[in-house]
């Protein structure tokens, strides 16, 4: 089990909405383990703009819940960037029309922070692996990112979201993030908060660090019984990101 726990060092965050192009080596580590674990088939959720590279002959389909042009209103700010095709319409929490233990792999990309229910996604994307399936998650350690002032998600709100419904923290998590990240007060908070919830926009509704995020993950194994192993845990610094493998 490959376990890289790196030391960040201070650096400047981009404001919410840059694109910064980090060097080709910062992807270094993502392709040991995508190079390591994924071969077959599988599918990707929310690839957006940054679909993950995977092995030649590893086969891919990708799920998003809008289409491309769906995508592109929804995103204006990445119009100057190319979006992945989407293959299959669905929402990546509850994949309603991906059959269970149907798949060699699933990549959850810096997807699972835009959850509103991370224990309920992660009981369903177990289900549709097949046995022996590989689980690729990855989420932004808050510490070099926007989220960086952010409070840590504790499990016992992973917890009520999960028995009780997101709904009711749901616009707690919007103003969270209009206040600590837009840095929006007053009438403009108000107004920013609106915006987003008519828009329904998936914020980063979880914020986690690597060591904060492998707990979760592992609290999140026992407590829902799922079947799986984990394989690697890696602190990508160079991307400010925690990587898990787990194997059905």
């Amino acid at each position: 089990m490959l376990g890289f726990l790196t030391r960040r060092r201070p650096s400047l965050v981009p404001p919410p909405g840059a694109e910064v192009a980090p060097p080709a080596e910062a992807y270094h580590l993502r392709k040991v383990l995508t190079d390591e674990f994924l071969n077959d088939s599988g599918i990707e959720i929310g690839a957006l703009h940054h679909p993950l590279a995977v092995p030649a002959g590893a086969l891919v389909r990708y799920v998003d819940r809008l289409d491309v042009a769906g995508l592109r209103r929804e995103f204006p700010e990445l119009a100057a960037y190319p979006l992945t095709p989407v293959d299959v319409i669905d929402d990546g929490e509850t994949l309603r029309t991906i059959p269970d233990e149907s798949q060699d792999f699933i990549i959850a990309n810096h997807f699972l922070e835009h959850c509103q229910n991370p224990l309920g996604t992660l009981e369903r994307l177990v289900q549709v692996l097949r046995p022996g399936g590989i689980l690729y998650l990855a989420v932004p350690d808050k510490r070099g990112t926007f989220d960086r002032d952010r409070p840590v998600t504790r499990f016992r709100h992973l917890v009520r979201d999960y028995e009780c419904g997101p709904a009711g923290s749901y616009e707690g998590h919007v103003r969270e993030y209009a206040e600590l990240v837009d840095r929006l007060s007053g009438i403009a908070l108000e107004q920013r908060i609106q915006s987003l919830i008519a828009r329904d926009y998936r914020i980063h509704f979880h914020v986690w660090t690597h060591d904060a995020f492998g707990a979760t993950l592992r609290r999140a194994v026992r407590r829902l019984r799922l079947p799986i192993e984990s394989r690697a845990a890696v602190f990508n610094r160079k991307l400010s990101e925690s990587i898990h493998v787990w194997q059905r």
